[in-house]
């Protein structure tokens, strides 16, 4: 409980100290955002700092700080240094950085911001790759809300009955306007989020379990499958969204594109990523204390039901209604929001203008027939849609990769302090690196291997760096 409360203190101060250094060293001014100089009505539209800031929580969450956080729990107390740890100087980094320069670039999409600070090569590569991976997130944000959605009806309408319902919704959402659709009913879902992560935590604080393992009693991993699973880098990748996500960086631009002023930023961008290290660290704490109160819970296979038994325990009837509702409306929030975010890549891919609503039906549609036969190759076996779920945590964690090595060239371009950025860009390099080599559903090689290779690739992006830094980088400088 004592740590649980420390890592909470540390996430406020956090935002309130760290994020004031990161938004002195990125230096916001007043110069006119995208939403005010290119105002279309349909993607830049200049909304309330609130409504964003509870739109881009929404868009970021999904299921990420509720289902990672309950399977990183398994592996012990390490699971809460990494959300606060990760959050402050890592995941809450990313998300400001990559969207204030987002933000002096017109909104620019992902992809072509990494390539306009990592090159050519680099950009195609984005393109794909972010591409794949908001299909992967629309597919797999499409399961686990028709799942609950059956569980919370009774099984009357069955799983696939959900699905489709789900699909027509994603395709409705994300062709409207930002402020007919998403303006109106996303913070009312936030709304929902956070009152189940607020119910939650006032619960936890009633029961002040005083039995349930501390930081200090050591950060051994108590996952049932030890040996085979270890906390680095397994819980790294396990618990993405709480900590850091490449994800965040897509749908970043969306926002970009509705605020009105840069000052905006830390509040939106920084902020709802610490909110969501907050949800992470309360469903991490809520189901350390479920293994620790039910021995089997932690072989528990399905984090919904977890969520289920919890909810329904800790806050009632009532309380379980609208926290289970929370936890579907996130992850369909944030497919619709991820397959919206497909679009405007694959148009500024194509050059297609998006002022018709017939384009982006055609743009749309072919997004969503590829993510409808995603979605069937990951429900054709037992362990298919684990398997994607498993796929698309890594790739999530890569994205954030290139997302921060693009973000150091800028600041160093600009003359400002790069270190922020280059250590996390390092360790996360590092770690994905390891994780692809040492996973059961990788490449399954022996320790030493693996982390032999992650630490040459680690010592070969230090290099490459070093010599930008001292070629290319001092020219950009002299200019």
């Amino acid at each position: 409980m004592y740590s649980f409360l420390l890592c909470l203190a540390a996430l406020i101060v956090g935002y309130f100290v760290y994020g004031k250094l990161i938004e002195r060293i990125f230096g916001p001014d007043d110069r006119p955002t995208p939403a005010v100089l290119h105002e279309d009505g349909v993607d830049f539209i200049r909304m309330p700092r609130w409504k964003i800031f509870m739109i881009q929580f929404l868009n970021i969450a999904g299921t990420g700080p509720i289902f990672g956080a309950i399977m990183g729990a398994k592996f012990g107390t390490s699971a809460f240094l990494w959300i606060v740890l990760g959050c402050i100087f890592g995941g809450a980094v990313h998300d400001y950085l990559s969207a204030m320069i987002s933000l002096r670039h017109n909104g620019e999409s992902l992809p072509e911001l990494v390539g306009r600070y990592l090159g050519l090569t680099t950009k195609q590569v984005m393109r794909v790759f972010t591409i794949v991976l908001l299909i992967l997130v629309g597919a797999v944000f499409v399961d686990s809300p028709a799942e609950l959605l059956d569980q919370l009806t009774g099984g009357s309408m069955g799983v696939y009955t959900w699905m489709a319902i789900i699909f027509v919704y994603y395709l409705f959402a994300s062709v409207m306007p930002i402020d007919k659709v998403i303006g109106k009913i996303y913070p009312i879902f936030a709304v929902a989020l956070l009152f189940m992560a607020a119910g939650l935590l006032i619960a936890y604080f009633l029961k002040f379990p005083t039995d349930v393992p501390e930081l200090w009693d050591g950060l051994s991993n108590t996952h049932p499958r030890a040996a085979t699973t270890p906390i680095y880098p397994i819980l790294f990748v396990t618990i993405a969204c709480g900590a850091i996500s490449g994800f965040h960086a897509t749908q970043s631009p969306l926002m970009c594109r509705c605020m009105s002023s840069e000052w905006q930023g830390r509040s939106i961008f920084y902020g709802s990523m610490i909110t969501e290290g907050i949800v992470a660290l309360i469903w991490a704490a809520v189901a350390t204390y479920f293994f620790h109160h039910n021995p089997d819970g932690i072989n528990e296979p399905s984090a919904p039901k977890i969520v289920f038994a919890v909810t329904g325990d800790w806050l009632g009837s009532v309380g379980s209604v609208l926290a289970v509702l929370g936890v579907v409306a996130a992850p369909i929030t944030t497919g619709d929001t991820a397959l919206r975010s497909a679009r405007l890549i694959v148009a500024d891919i194509l050059h297609i203008d998006q002022s018709s609503i017939f384009r982006r039906l055609g743009v749309s549609a072919a997004i969503f027939v590829v993510t409808f036969v995603v979605l069937c190759f990951s429900l054709s076996g037992s362990e298919g849609f684990n398997i994607l779920w498993r796929y698309f945590a890594w790739a999530n964690q890569t994205l954030s990769v290139f997302t921060l090595w693009a973000v150091t060239v800028y600041l160093v371009r600009h003359n400002k302090c790069f270190w922020i950025t280059l250590f996390p860009a390092l360790f996360m390099t590092t770690m994905c690196t390891t994780y692809l080599f040492i996973a059961p559903e990788c490449l399954h090689l022996s320790p030493v291997i693996a982390h032999s290779i992650a630490a040459a690739v680690a010592l070969i992006s230090i290099v490459r760096f070093v010599c930008w830094y001292n070629g290319a980088a001092q020219k950009d400088r002299a200019l």
